[in-house]
């Protein structure tokens, strides 16, 4: 079996997965239909919402984007995927630890899952559309000038507002992961 292709029995599954979560989450996604999405829904892009689901990203739609007619799924699960914690920022993170390295990159990670990174504003967005990760954390976008420095940024909600912190990008924590985006 392709490495990037579901069996028909998963994408069955996965769809219904899906479409549930859409019909009882209709607040995040106004205006949207089930049809429109999954009839724009490619192999390739299955295969990705496979590995958010599988890693307990829980992907909805949560935007569409009519200039260039494009449904954005990000990982709406109310904590930081457990499937994708405990990792470092980047490759270069991961090859800078001498010790105690954890067992990916959230960029690598992201890479293999053909999904992208939340940034700072997408992750702001998201919280407008509920409440997340009020007791984890998740790794964001960083700007390259930042992690020139050897940071990396990560957000979390907590008293009612959003946080957008900073920590090495070679640490890594059972409770910080990170959320991703795929565009249809």
């Amino acid at each position: 079996m392709n490495k990037n292709k579901l069996s028909a029995s998963q994408r069955n599954n996965l769809l219904t997965i899906l479409r549930s979560r859409f019909e009882k989450n209709m607040s995040r996604h106004k205006g949207i239909k089930w049809e429109n999405v999954e009839a724009k829904l490619t192999e390739g892009q299955l295969w990705s919402l496979e590995e958010m689901e599988a890693t307990g990203g829980e992907p909805d739609v949560v935007d569409y984007d009519k200039k260039n007619d494009t449904y954005l799924f990000f990982d709406c699960s109310a904590e930081s995927p457990k499937g994708r914690r405990s990792l470092c920022y980047d490759r270069a993170a991961l090859n800078a630890r001498k010790e105690h390295k954890p067992a990916n990159s959230i960029k690598d990670m992201a890479e293999e899952m053909g999904i992208e990174l939340l940034n700072e504003e997408q992750y702001r967005f998201l919280q407008t559309l509920g409440k997340f990760d009020t007791k984890t954390s998740s790794w964001i976008e960083t700007p390259a000038a930042i992690r020139k420095l050897g940071g990396a940024l990560f957000g979390d909600c907590r008293y009612d507002h959003v946080f957008i912190y900073h920590n090495g990008a070679d640490s890594y924590y059972a409770a910080r992961g990170f959320r991703g985006m795929l565009k249809v």
